[in-house]
C-alpha cells in the first residue's frame, strides 16, 4: 500500500533516472508549483465525487454496487495486513527480477483498471446517449455446487451502455499497457481512489479512528524508520499513484521528472469524509457541516505535506499531517456544536434503505413488573380469537355448511332452555 507523498527525481539520478552517471537539471519554481498544485486538485476530486456518489451507492438498489462496510475488527487488522503486503513486495523486489514482476502486475491492474474506469464514467456517459438508443441489459453469473448447495461467486448485471464504457475504458488500458504514460497512470489511479471511496464504508466514527490511527503508525514508521515504502514506491510500475511530472513546461508530455502521491493518502481520508457527510444527513438539518471541516481539514493536511516536504526536501508520510487534521477538526466542531454523542452514536450500517426493511421502533411498558408481564399477556393473546360462550355457536362455526346439524343443535339448546325454565317455575 503506496501511502507516501514523495519528490523522488528532483535534482539526482535515483530510481528511474538516468545512468550515465548525470543529474537531473533541478525543476523550475513554476514546474513545482504546478506539480504540487495538479497532485492537491487530483486528490480533492475522486475524494468530493467518491464521497457524493457513496450517498447513492447506500441508497441504491443495485446489488451488484452494494458497498463494503469495514468494521472496527477489520480497521484493527488492515495496517499489519497493510504492513505485510508491502514488506511482501519489497522483498520480491529485491529476490526476483523488478521487470517480471512489473510485467505480471501491469497486466493485473490493466484488467482492474479498465473495470473501474468504466465504473466511474458509466453514470457520465449515460447523459450522452440518446433516447432511442438500443439499450440491452444482461447477467453474468457464476455459481457453484448445484441444488440447494448451489452457492453464487459472481453476479454481475450490465448493459449495452456499459459494454460501450467498458470500450472506451479498454483503450486508456491498452494505452497504459504499452506506453506506460503517466496521464493514462492517473486516469486508472483516479478512478481506483473515487471507486474506493464509493463503495467502502466505514459503520461508524469510532472505526474510522481506529483506521486513520493504525495507519497514521504504519505510515510513519515505514517511510521514517525504513526505505522499504520508498523503494516499493519508485519500482512499483502500477497505477497505485498519482504522478505529475516537474518539468512539464520544459519537456511537455514527454516530462519524466515525478512528484507523486500514493492513492492511500486519499482513499483513507476519503472514506472518513464520506462517513461524515452520511452522518450530516442523518441529522436533517441541510446543512453539510462535518463534510465541509473535514473536506478542509484534508486541504490543510495535504498542503502541509506539500511544504514540508519541499523545505526537507524529503518523502513526507502524508497521514502523519492528515489524520490529525481530518479527526481534530470535525471533533472540534463537534464540541462547539454539542454533538459529540451524536457523532459517535452514529452508525453508517444502520442507515435505512429503500430496497431493506428494517424495524423502526421498539415496544415500551412503564410500570411495576406485575403491570410489564399483564401487558405482555394481553400482547400474546391478542390475536387470538376469544372462544364463544354459546355452545350452539360453537357447532355452527366448526361445521357451518351442515344445516340438519344446525336445526338439531338449536332444537336441543330449545329444549334445555325449556327444561330449565320449568324447574324455576317449580
Amino acid at each position: 500500500m503506496d501511502s507516501a507523498i514523495s519528490d523522488p527525481h528532483n535534482g539526482s539520478a535515483e530510481a528511474g533516472g538516468p545512468t550515465n552517471g548525470t543529474t537531473r537539471p533541478p525543476s523550475t519554481p513554476e514546474g513545482i508549483a504546478l506539480a504540487y498544485g495538479s497532485l492537491l486538485l487530483m486528490a480533492l476530486l475522486p475524494i468530493f465525487f467518491g464521497a457524493l456518489r457513496s450517498v447513492r451507492c447506500a441508497r441504491g438498489k443495485n446489488a451488484s454496487d452494494m458497498p463494503e462496510t469495514i468494521t472496527s475488527r477489520d480497521a484493527a487488522r488492515f495496517p499489519i495486513i497493510a504492513s505485510c503486503t508491502l514488506l511482501g513486495l519489497y522483498l520480491f523486489f529485491k529476490i526476483f527480477s523488478q521487470e517480471y514482476i512489473n510485467l505480471l502486475l501491469s497486466m493485473y491492474f490493466f484488467v482492474l483498471g479498465i473495470l473501474a474506469l468504466s465504473h466511474t464514467i458509466s453514470p457520465f456517459m449515460n447523459k450522452f446517449f440518446p433516447a432511442s438508443f438500443p439499450n440491452r441489459q444482461y447477467q453474468l453469473l457464476f455459481t457453484q455446487g448445484s441444488g440447494e448447495n448451489k452457492e453464487e461467486i459472481i453476479n454481475y448485471e450490465f448493459d449495452t451502455k456499459d459494454l460501450v464504457c467498458l470500450g472506451l475504458s479498454s483503450i486508456v488500458g491498452v494505452w497504459y499497457l504499452l506506453r506506460k504514460h503517466w496521464i493514462a497512470n492517473n486516469l486508472f489511479g483516479l478512478a481506483f481512489s473515487l471507486n474506493g471511496v464509493e463503495l467502502l464504508h466505514l459503520n461508524n466514527v469510532s472505526t474510522g479512528c481506529i483506521l486513520l490511527g493504525g495507519l497514521f503508525i504504519y505510515d510513519v514508521f515505514w517511510v521514517f524508520g525504513t526505505n522499504v515504502m520508498v523503494t516499493v514506491a519508485k519500482s512499483f510500475e502500477a497505477p497505485i499513484k498519482l504522478v505529475f511530472p516537474q518539468d512539464l513546461l520544459e519537456k511537455g508530455l514527454e516530462a519524466d521528472n515525478f512528484a507523486m502521491l500514493g492513492l492511500g493518502d486519499i482513499v483513507i481520508p476519503g472514506i472518513f469524509i464520506a462517513l461524515l457527510l452520511r452522518f450530516d444527513i442523518s441529522l436533517k438539518k441541510n446543512t453539510h457541516t462535518y463534510f465541509y471541516t473535514s473536506f478542509a481539514a484534508y486541504i490543510f493536511g495535504l498542503g502541509l505535506t506539500i511544504f514540508i516536504m519541499h523545505i526537507f526536501k524529503h518523502a513526507q508520510p502524508a497521514l502523519l499531517y492528515l489524520v490529525p487534521a481530518c479527526i481534530g477538526f470535525p471533533v472540534l466542531v463537534a464540541l462547539a456544536k454539542g454533538e459529540v454523542t451524536e457523532m459517535f452514536s452514529y452508525e453508517s450500517s444502520a442507515e435505512i434503505l429503500p430496497h431493506t426493511p428494517r424495524l423502526t421502533h421498539f415496544p415500551t411498558v412503564s410500570g411495576s413488573p406485575a403491570s410489564l408481564a399483564d401487558s405482555m399477556q394481553q400482547k400474546l393473546a391478542g390475536p387470538r380469537r376469544r372462544r364463544p360462550q354459546n355452545p350452539s355457536a360453537i357447532y355452527e362455526e366448526s361445521n357451518p355448511k351442515d344445516p340438519a346439524a344446525v336445526t338439531e343443535s338449536k332444537e336441543g339448546t330449545e329444549a334445555s332452555a325449556s327444561k330449565g325454565l320449568e324447574k324455576k317455575e317449580k
